[in-house]
């Protein structure tokens, strides 16, 4: 009887200690501040745009992509990223990069690209149509 009580209460510790990980993993903060970004030590969402004045650089020895990002505060900081570079990413409007700041550069373990819609700068013309 002791042993079935031992059972479910282990069950119980391990499904709280998931769910506490589970949470803590899906709460993470955007954050469009970059010298907030370079100030924190946990894993954030940095918002911003890529600095095409420095270009940037694939290394394919190494797998890593890097480049430079800008907040609409002046502030720049420099991307590592291990993967390819997303399809999307030279007519990207906005980047968004998940990880962390160390090392004097933000470690990133993905990368969003925000696309000009097509629909932008488009006029659209109502059609009015009559019902009988």
């Amino acid at each position: 009887m002791k042993k079935k009580y031992l059972f479910g209460g282990f069950i119980i510790v391990v499904f709280l200690g998931l769910t506490a990980y589970l949470f803590t993993q899906s709460n993470i903060k955007y954050e469009s501040n970059l010298s907030v970004v370079m100030a924190k030590d946990k894993t954030v969402k940095a918002t911003g745009k890529w600095v095409k004045d420095k270009n940037y650089v694939i290394n394919t020895a190494d797998r890593t992509f890097s480049f430079y990002m800008m907040d609409n505060h002046g502030n720049e900081m420099k991307v590592i990223y291990n993967g390819t570079i997303p399809n999307n990413f030279e007519t990207a409007q906005s980047v968004v990069v998940t990880g962390k700041y160390y090392d004097n550069c933000f470690h990133a373990t993905s990368i969003l690209t925000k696309c000009p819609s097509k629909y932008e700068g488009q006029n659209v013309q109502a059609v009015k149509t009559s019902t009988l």
